[in-house]
């Protein structure tokens, strides 16, 4: 017993001085040739990897750096560069026979970079593998070994049997493309680690957008076939994003086009910064996404729920009071780069608007022809919406009550956008704002007063909203406390008041304009119009007037009140 004992003890002593004399034996970098060849006819773009190093505990070749070339139609500087490449293989083969059979990849500390074409029709990675013009020529290939889950590498003095002629099975799983153009390279595991993903487009002004912590697993990678996949990073400002799914088979003609089924969950999102909306349409706000992705190859299909704080909708506009909720779904073409918004519901409380529409995303610029639609909604839910939308009350005013109805298309390019409507207010109260005080010298021909509180029974007006400003036209306003309020004017992007109105008070038409801001509003009775008006209407036609009939006659009434002498 103590013999054998002795024995086994002898072997396990000299297997540890084998395996750390091994790597002492094998000089990993004469592997390097061919993994940077294989890699080079998988991907399409030259591979080059730094100096080899093996570990036997860990069962995994490591490379000092990587570096993949870009699709030389966008530049020269590289695709992916990676700090460290990690290489997992099957160790006994690689003792015996020195045949570098590849299991697992690794890439630590990526610096990766997409870009878009200028038309946004293909990006940087869409020739990656397959059929690119952009693929280096195939160079001479050695046979896989048996068994092996990749490509394998012999040493610079191949054996017989490593030189002998390849069975069908084993020249497919070479990195040459298969014949339906896919390489079918495979890869049990293949890991990205702390990597930062940069994001921009071809001759773009626009800064790049900057992903950072990213992180990829992908387990039983093959171009030929669906694979699934999970990835994370840190949005551009803050917030995270993740997806979990199934991708592939890899496109041969244009890896962008992949076909994909995913969950997307993304929490705390800029939509300002993030990427995932066009900055030039001033849209701003914090949000939480959870939905689902699908494609297939042709169309890619969005759909979830969208909760965001602080919605800003308008450049000038100011955060909404409470969040906004939008369920929705978009079907969107990834060779046109244009969509559609089947569904857009966009509630706050219980005001639902209903969104929908096109837009066409390939230019620099994004452009769309959107509708949106709400009726009977509750003016109590919308009223912390109306600095997003950039309307502002005067200070310490809040709307109460009542219900708001509006019907608007918007139309053109997204930094330039056109929207035109109807807006239609019922039964509310605008608290906290004596609007006939400041309307004193009309309000007092009606003998009432709105009292701190305006009460508006009807508001309604055409509207035009665009860069230069917003135009409201067919304005028809009914305060009980003073009357019926018709005119048009413009609100500029500064929020300056010009308005030329008419109030019906008393049987009469008083002319007023409105300046000043739509914070603190200037109400200026039109004194030419009136005594205009009431001239060529009210004036007795002859004779001389007695001082009774003179004090009764509307146009001393109307003078009296601005403080001035009857006209001759």
């Amino acid at each position: 017993m103590k013999r054998f004992l002795k024995i086994v003890g002898i072997i396990v002593v000299v297997l540890v001085i084998l395996v750390i004399a091994i790597p002492f034996f094998i000089d990993a970098n004469t592997f390097k040739p061919k993994l940077e060849s294989e890699l080079t006819q998988a991907l399409g773009r030259n591979v080059t990897v730094g100096n080899l190093s093996l570990s036997i505990f860990s069962g995994a070749v490591s490379a000092d750096n990587i570096a993949i070339a870009d699709d030389p139609k966008f530049g020269n500087t590289p695709f992916v560069q990676a700090r460290a490449l990690k290489v997992g293989v099957e160790m006994i083969p690689l003792i015996l026979s020195r045949t570098l059979n590849v299991t697992n990849l690794t890439l630590d500390q990526p610096q990766i970079s997409l870009v878009k074409s200028e038309n946004g029709e293909r990006w940087n990675f869409s020739s990656l593998g397959g059929n690119n013009s952009s693929a280096p020529a195939p160079g001479p290939q050695t046979p896989a070994g048996k068994g092996s889950t990749s490509n394998s590498a012999s040493t610079s003095k191949p054996s017989a049997e490593q030189t002998a002629p390849s069975t069908p099975a084993e020249t497919t799983s070479s990195g040459s493309p298969s014949s339906g153009g896919n390489p079918s390279l495979s890869v049990a595991k293949l890991n990205v680690n702390d990597g930062r993903l940069t994001v921009s487009r071809a001759d773009a002004t626009a800064p790049q957008r900057v992903y950072s912590n990213v992180t990829i697993e992908v387990t039983d990678f093959s171009f030929a076939s669906s694979f699934p996949f999970s990835m994370s990073a840190d949005l551009p400002a803050g917030g995270t994003i993740k997806l979990t799914g199934h991708a592939g088979p890899v496109n041969a003609d244009n890896a962008a086009l992949t076909p994909l089924n995913a969950k997307i969950a993304l929490h705390k999102m800029n939509l300002a910064t993030s990427g995932f909306l066009d900055p030039a349409a001033g849209i701003a706000g914090m949000a939480d996404l959870d939905g689902t992705l699908t494609s297939d190859g042709r169309q890619a299909r969005v759909d979830g729920t969208l909760t965001v704080n602080g919605l800003k909708v308008v450049q000038k506009g100011q955060p909404a009071g409470r969040p906004v909720e939008v369920q929705f779904a978009v079907v969107h073409d990834l060779a046109k780069q244009t969509g559609e918004i089947t569904q857009g519901d966009v509630s706050m409380g219980k005001a639902v608007a209903h969104l929908t529409g096109t837009y066409d995303a390939h230019g620099k610029v994004t452009s769309v022809n959107l509708k949106l639609n709400g009726q009977s909604m509750p003016v109590d839910d919308l009223e912390a919406m109306l600095p997003a939308v950039g309307v502002i009350l005067p200070p310490k005013a809040t709307l109460k009550g009542g219900d708001l109805n509006i019907s608007a298309d918007s139309t053109g390019l997204v930094d330039k956008l056109i929207t035109t409507g109807i807006v239609k207010l019922e039964n509310t109260q605008l608290a906290n704002f004596n609007l006939g005080q400041k309307m004193s010298v009309i309000s007092a021909l009606g003998g009432k007063n709105t009292g701190n509180d305006t009460t508006i029974q009807n508001f309604s007006s055409d509207l035009k909203m665009s860069p230069q400003g917003t135009a409201a036209n067919n304005i028809n306003l009914t305060v009980p406390a003073i009357g019926v309020l018709t005119g048009a004017g413009t609100v500029s992007p500064a929020n300056e008041l010009a308005f030329k109105m008419k109030a019906e008070v008393g049987g009469m038409g008083i002319p007023f304009g409105i300046t000043g801001t739509s914070s603190d509003p200037k109400f200026t009775p039109d004194v030419k119009g009136i005594a205009t008006g009431l001239l060529g209407g009210l004036m007795p036609s002859s004779g001389n007037q007695s001082g009774a009939s003179q004090q009764q006659n509307p146009v001393n009434q109307v003078m009296g009140l601005f403080k001035k002498k009857q006209p001759k």
